[in-house]
């Protein structure tokens, strides 16, 4: 049986991207739908944590999830996520755009 979350809001979405853990099980998962096993391995930690991470990410909505006979699947839920964490990447490569100061007294 397939595990979605209800509405996601921005500042509980935000709070569940702000571990390293959770940013690398998510960038995983942008490439498409893979098996606990497979996150297991992406991040490098054990199988209980890794689980615990993702379901703070489907809590918020970020993810979901289902079982297949013995295997779990998760996918992104929001398709925005990805796009933000590429902005956000690419932020670090632009440099600062000079803006007029601000002339108010």
């Amino acid at each position: 049986m397939p595990s979605k979350p209800a509405n996601p809001t921005p500042d509980v979405v935000f709070k569940a991207l702000g571990s390293p853990v959770r940013l690398t099980l998510v960038r995983t998962l942008t490439g498409g739908e893979r098996c606990v096993c497979d996150l297991v391995e992406a991040c490098g930690l054990g199988w209980s944590t890794t689980s615990k991470h993702l379901d703070v990410l489907r809590e918020a909505g970020v993810v979901s999830s289902d079982k297949r006979g013995q295997k779990i699947f998760y996918r992104l839920e929001l398709a925005c996520v990805p796009d933000f964490i590429a902005c956000l990447d690419g932020a670090k490569a632009r440099r600062p755009v000079a803006r007029p100061a601000c002339d108010c007294a």
